[in-house]
């Protein structure tokens, strides 16, 4: 059974910083790109970072310089470094592994940004 088991989300004041984590088990952590999208209410699920198995790094444009995606494969886990975080960043993060056609999701975690 695949399971994307993601946390770290909440309530932070814009200028700050949340670090989401996705913990993957069921699947070969190592042959799968690994990314996070973001869902904000009405809107569709945009990529906003992706990482493949060699290391490759993707950004939407507008997180580019403020969020950071890394990988560990010891631990099966990919993480979210989002710095900088604006109110219009606020929205449910999922955790996404792929394979060629092949996709599994996490339950997604919200992000808050506000004052």
């Amino acid at each position: 059974q695949v399971q994307l088991v993601e946390s770290g989300g909440g309530l932070v004041q814009p200028g700050g910083s949340l670090r989401l984590s996705c913990a993957a088990s069921g699947i070969d952590f190592n042959r799968y790109a690994m990314g996070w999208y973001a869902q904000a209410p009405g809107k569709q699920r945009d990529l906003v970072a992706q990482i493949t198995s060699p290391g490759s790094t993707n950004y939407a444009d507008s997180v580019k310089g403020r969020f950071t995606i890394s990988r560990d494969f010891a631990k099966s886990t990919v993480w979210l470094q989002m710095n900088n975080l604006k109110p219009e960043d606020t929205a449910v993060y999922y955790c996404n592994a792929g394979r060629g056609i092949v996709h599994y999701w996490g339950q997604g975690t919200q992000v808050t940004v506000s004052s």
